[in-house]
């Protein structure tokens, strides 16, 4: 293509009937124009940087508006900072992830040469979620461009207003044969799925994924999956339970936590469930004095989550575990907000303990040594994240040794996800792949091997009819 803006287009569309036309476009587009060079991969970042900064307040509004009430400090951290922050680091680092890699070349080739090409895929898809519905749509996007793709970005049914607003910024940013953006439900992600993409990212449930695999599978398209889980918070005895709670708490209210890295349930030495649920009480209601009339406290998304996180908490009363609601204020229909809710010690066959609960409901679990701990974490699927509170350095690797998560912040929640130089992506059930940085650019690649054959070599001594010289030969090589 042209090292040239194209005008803006109007790149929304809705239905299923739309995703195939919206892969065509750009199926033909990579057919005869192949990948983004250098200069037209930055010019695309540099595009999609100006047009967050200039829309940063019309993103947050809108995404305010499917919520019903968002932070705007949270749509604005949380969602157009991680991207910008995410394609200001790919321009920075660019011209050396796209340069050759060259690799150690074995004596029996010498002097041949040996190289790594990265290389862009093609068509790739994005299925982005209601959660973060502008860092989820957009974040990917950054890692493909970078890596030279065209995109198909699907986004949710839940957030009409947000996926208005993000299909405008796109149409600023991006040429249409270089990204389109399709919107709607189950049916239009079960069309993407289907496509024969290149490659496919999938973040949402663990339940959807499976779906999406399965169905990326009939063309062997490789996935990324972005999943969930329950990601665990272990404090150590001899950490504040007051400095943890309030980190914990912070994490759990972000977004009202529908984070799929939000602390889901929390490990605290045996006896001190009630002193930690007394101290979560106590951090909640200094960040949020207020509920229903505060714009810094999102609510939920739509009613049958609300109704959803309500039923986990009644089964949970009525099994008998001690509900600490903090603040003054009880969870409210009308505005789908719901305070933080501590759950005492509930018994592991309870809901709240088998799924991600996804809301501002945090149960509060025992643990008698750290070892006891670990088989605990270790007993559940692999989750997405983990949070560890202790000042120990022998312990804090004792724990990350004999843990395995997706990733894992030490004595804080939630920021590992803001640091564009590590991976983000889960383990098992939590997810599949990575991106992030130079991992989604590789994410988004085909590293090519390459062979570079000297012109002076020795491989034709080796060619039939095969006598002593290749007889010679077969035995010095499995002498070493």
């Amino acid at each position: 293509m042209e090292d040239t803006p194209a005008a803006p287009e109007a790149t929304d569309q809705t239905g299923p009937a739309a995703v195939q036309a919206a892969y065509e476009r750009l199926r033909s587009a990579w057919k005869r124009e192949g990948g983004l060079p250098y200069k037209v991969r930055m010019r695309l970042l540099k595009a999609l940087i100006k047009s967050l900064r200039s829309r940063k307040d019309a993103l947050a509004t809108a995404i305010s508006a499917d919520y019903g009430c968002r932070s705007d400090f949270e749509s604005v951290v949380g969602e157009v900072f991680m991207v910008m922050e995410g394609a200001k680091h790919a321009r920075t680092h660019l011209r050396d992830w796209m340069e050759p890699e060259e690799v150690e070349v074995s004596i029996h080739l010498k002097p041949a040469r040996a190289r790594i090409m990265s290389q862009p895929l093609g068509v790739v898809g994005i299925i982005a979620p209601w959660n973060y519905p502008v860092q989820l749509a957009l974040a990917p996007i950054v890692g493909a461009i970078a890596a030279g793709n065209r995109v198909l970005v699907k986004t949710s049914e839940y957030t009409p207003n947000a996926h208005a607003a993000v299909a405008e910024l796109i149409a600023e940013a991006f040429p249409p044969e270089v990204v389109q953006i399709v919107h709607g439900g189950a049916d239009v992600g079960a069309a993407v799925s289907a496509l024969p993409l290149d490659h496919l990212l999938f973040t949402g449930s663990t339940r959807v994924g499976r779906m999406v695999m399965s169905a990326a599978a009939e063309n062997l398209t490789p996935v990324t999956l972005e999943l969930g889980g329950k990601s665990p918070a272990i404090i150590h005895d001899s950490f504040s339970l007051a400095k943890a709670a309030e980190r914990i708490v912070w994490g759990k209210m972000f977004n009202s936590g529908q984070t799929c890295i939000a602390p889901d349930y929390v490990l605290v030495p045996e006896g001190k469930a009630q002193a930690f649920a007394d101290a979560a009480k106590a951090a909640y209601e200094k960040m949020y004095p207020t509920m229903v009339a505060n714009p810094d406290h999102t609510a939920l998304i739509h009613e049958r989550h609300f109704q959803r996180l309500v039923g986990l908490v009644e089964q949970a009363r009525e099994a008998g575990v001690p509900v600490v609601r903090a603040g003054s204020e009880d969870p409210d229909p009308t505005t789908r907000k719901m305070p933080l809710t501590l759950l005492v010690e509930p018994s592991d066959d309870l809901r709240v303990m088998e799924e991600e609960i996804f809301g501002p409901v945090l149960p509060v679990c025992t643990y008698t040594d750290l070892d006891a701990a670990i088989r605990t974490v270790n007993d559940r699927p692999r989750p997405l994240a983990l949070y560890y509170f202790d000042r120990r350095g022998r312990r804090i690797q004792d724990m990350l040794a004999r843990t395995t998560s997706g990733g894992v912040s030490v004595n804080e929640c939630l920021v590992h996800i803001t640091q564009h130089t590590l991976p983000f992506g889960g383990v098992g059930p939590s997810g599949l792949g990575a991106y992030h940085g130079h991992h989604g650019f590789r994410t988004f690649s085909h590293r090519k091997s390459v062979l570079l054959q000297a012109r002076i070599n020795a491989m034709s001594l080796l060619n039939p009819p095969y006598g002593g010289l290749a007889k010679w030969f077969s035995k010095l090589v499995t002498l070493f």
